[in-house]
Formats: structure tokens, C-alpha cells, sequence
């Protein structure tokens, strides 16, 4: 009779990214509304013509601008009285780089326009590399579930182990598991150096993405 061998198969490919996605957000607070919303007009458009000239030399994937809203609001002082009426104004832009070699000198130059806000830089890969390097993930992931039959058949003293089923993990039959992601991607957050005395601006340096597989399988195995 053979023995049922159930494992599970784990593996991970690094590689640097390839994109950076900058979010940035343009607003002003003032008492009165029109002079909140002229402001932030004139703001928004000199951040997009600087955007419009990155794309035209070739410097970026995509980006898009958000509406730009409006919102009115009476805030308190410290002594706890409500103060006069003010309007917020904001709009989020997002530029999305494939020269990463100017992401720092420009983000450092917007973000110090007052009325700019740098949200955070999102490290990703393109779509074709995404693909690539996970299915390197998920061969290896398969790999090391057949290295892990073969040990566990080896020292039960039974022969090479056959496979009979596999499955992204939790999705083999009878084995129900909370539902979890089989294929991820884990984005490590990039280290920012200011810029020096020179105004060279900030240095960006991202480190690897991590694209992690996992997959579950149950092999037979016969005495030797």
C-alpha cells in the first residue's frame, strides 16, 4: 500500500525594482475660498507642467492628476475655542517613473514648494518582469515540495515519490485553510538620504522586491 506524502512548498525571487510610483498632494488652507482655490490652481499647474515635461523626455511610465477638492472647516485653538471658518483645499497627483535616476532631484525640488506634500514612493515592477519572476517563484516553489517528498520518502526507506496533487496553498481537496494570498509580493520601503549642502537633492535607494510563491502537494510512495 503506499504512503501519502503531504507537503508544502515555499520559495521567494528577489529583484530591484524597475518603476517608482510618487503620490503627491497639493493643497493650501485659507480663510477665504477663492484665494484657497486660485492658489492651489496655480500650484497644481506648475507641479503638471513639470510632470508634462518629465513624460516628454521620456522620464515616465504614467501619471495622473486627482480633482482638486474643496472642504470648509472651523478649527479650535489650544484653549479650546472655535476659531474662523477655513478652506482646505487638496489634489493628489501620482507620477509614476522609469528613470529612477531622477526621481530624487525632482521629488526633493517639488516637495520643498510650499502647499506640496510628498505622500510616499511605491516600488513596483513592470507587468512582463512581474510575470517573469513570478513564475520563477512558483517552479521553485514546486521544487522545493518534490525535494521535501523525496527526504521525507528517503527516510521512511520507500521509494521516489509520485505525485498526485497539487494545489496553491490551502486549495487541496479536504484540506480547507483560511484564505490567504498563494502568490504575493512584498515591496521594501526605500531608505531616503537628504540632500547635501550642494542641493544635490534626495538620494532614493529601494531595496529588492521580494515575490514569494507557495504551493501545497501530496505524493505517493511505495517501498523500496
Amino acid at each position: 500500500m503506499a504512503t501519502v506524502i503531504a507537503v508544502r512548498g515555499n520559495a521567494e525571487e528577489r529583484t530591484d525594482p524597475e518603476l517608482a510610483a510618487v503620490t503627491l498632494t497639493v493643497g493650501v488652507s485659507e480663510p477665504e475660498r477663492d484665494t484657497a482655490l486660485a492658489r492651489t490652481a496655480q500650484l497644481r499647474e506648475r507641479v503638471i507642467a513639470e510632470i508634462r515635461d518629465l513624460d516628454a523626455a521620456g522620464a515616465l511610465d504614467s501619471w495622473a492628476a486627482g480633482q482638486l477638492r474643496i472642504w470648509s472647516h472651523r478649527p479650535w485653538n489650544n484653549e479650546g475655542r472655535q476659531l474662523p471658518l477655513v478652506h482646505q483645499t487638496s489634489s493628489e497627483i501620482e507620477i509614476v517613473f522609469t528613470d529612477l535616476d531622477r526621481l530624487g532631484e525632482w521629488v526633493s525640488r517639488v516637495a520643498d514648494a510650499e502647499g506640496v506634500d510628498l505622500n510616499g514612493v511605491d516600488w513596483r515592477l513592470t507587468e512582463p518582469t512581474r510575470r517573469r519572476v513570478q513564475e520563477l517563484a512558483q517552479r521553485a516553489a514546486v521544487a522545493d515540495a518534490v525535494a521535501k517528498a523525496l527526504v521525507y520518502a528517503s527516510a521512511l526507506g520507500l521509494g521516489t515519490p509520485t505525485p498526485v496533487e497539487l494545489a496553491d496553498t490551502g486549495l487541496l481537496t479536504a484540506q480547507p485553510a483560511p484564505p490567504a494570498p498563494r502568490v504575493g509580493m512584498k515591496f521594501a520601503m526605500a531608505s531616503l538620504d537628504g540632500g547635501g549642502a550642494d542641493g544635490a537633492g534626495t538620494e532614493f535607494a529601494p531595496a529588492e522586491l521580494v515575490v514569494e510563491a507557495s504551493v501545497d502537494a501530496r505524493f505517493h510512495a511505495e517501498s523500496a
